[in-house]
């Protein structure tokens, strides 16, 4: 299992420190170039100050990395950004930049997404982490498996999970299902905003069934819906076009195992219209490049079990 440390902005800690029904968070970076590929979704990805404070303030668990503009970090995410409005984040991210963002500009950020983040009371923090260096400005990564300290990230780790947790660092942390019996650490599972994110950065920004790339109409929907024992995960999620996402959730539509279009008889009997959808049946729709992020066969056919309108 690896951990990261990750240096924050003093006002984005604080502001987000300030908001403690806030389980998710952008841990931007100013800039779009390169990825983040320290860690796997699930394993821990923690909050330090600057020097000379130097404490572990925080932390939550790395979900995924996408890069989004800044307005459709804020169309997302919000608050969760660090910042109050969308101005303010602008004003932020320009501020590590080479050069301010210009009126007209919406620049590309890397977007570290975390869910189930918390932070410690400001008297009760921890740290310092052990071998991290004053001129380290970005972030340092950390093998738990092979580390001397491993007990310092054991207790961190326990303290964001809420209570005394047995974990084993030389396991790998990439387990489906629940690992050590904590839903929380489904590496698989994303926050409620970050699943938009990583749908719509997985799909392309494209409707899988149209091929539509019109972003303000784009959704990210769930094939096996919350309400029904769906969960925010990618391989639950579809991009589609909102009137295609209505009819995905209707059951006049839907997308079989070998990812084709399935179209219902009911679209023609009841509106007397759907030919662009009847031209497509059959059809494989688009699906994410890769293999472990594409729909998964149980929860489609879950979908033309319960929901599709067969006649």
């Amino acid at each position: 299992m690896k951990a990261y440390v990750g240096v924050t902005d003093g006002d984005w800690y604080r502001f987000l420190a300030s908001r403690p029904t806030m389980t998710e968070a952008n841990f931007w970076r100013p800039s779009g170039n390169g990825a983040f590929k320290a860690l796997r979704p699930g394993e821990p990805f923690l909050f330090k100050t600057h020097h000379p404070h130097n404490r572990i303030v925080g932390g939550g668990f790395f979900a995924r990395f996408v890069k989004l503009r800044v307005s459709e970090a804020w169309e997302i995410f919000g608050e969760a950004n660090g910042a109050t409005t969308l101005q303010a984040m602008r004003a932020r991210v320009g501020r590590y930049r080479k050069q301010p963002i210009a009126p007209a500009e919406d620049p590309v950020i890397g977007c570290v997404l975390l869910r189930d983040t918390s932070f410690f009371p400001f008297d009760a923090d921890a740290g310092p982490p052990p071998g991290f260096a004053a001129n380290i400005v970005q972030g340092k990564g950390y093998d738990l498996a092979t580390h001397a300290d491993a007990d310092f990230f054991h207790e961190v780790v326990a303290r964001l999970l809420g209570g005394n947790v047995a974990i084993d660092f030389s396991e790998p942390w990439h387990l489906d299902g629940p690992v050590y019996g904590d839903p929380r650490l489904v590496p698989q599972r994303l926050g409620q905003q970050a699943f938009q994110a990583v749908v719509l950065d997985a799909y392309d920004r494209r409707c899988a069934i149209t091929g539509d790339k019109i972003r303000p109409v784009l959704q990210a929907a769930h094939i096996r819906p919350l309400h029904r024992g769906g969960q925010h995960r990618l391989d639950n999620g579809l991009l589609l076009r909102s009137d295609v996402h209505t009819l995905y959730d209707r059951g006049y539509l839907a997308v079989d195992p070998a990812y084709r279009l399935v179209v219902s008889p009911r679209l023609r009997e009841e509106f007397g219209n759907g030919r662009q959808f009847y031209e497509r049946a059959g059809e494989q729709i688009a699906v994410p490049e890769q293999r472990g992020d594409r729909p998964r066969r149980e929860a489609l056919e879950w979908h033309l079990d319960e929901i599709f309108l067969r006649g």
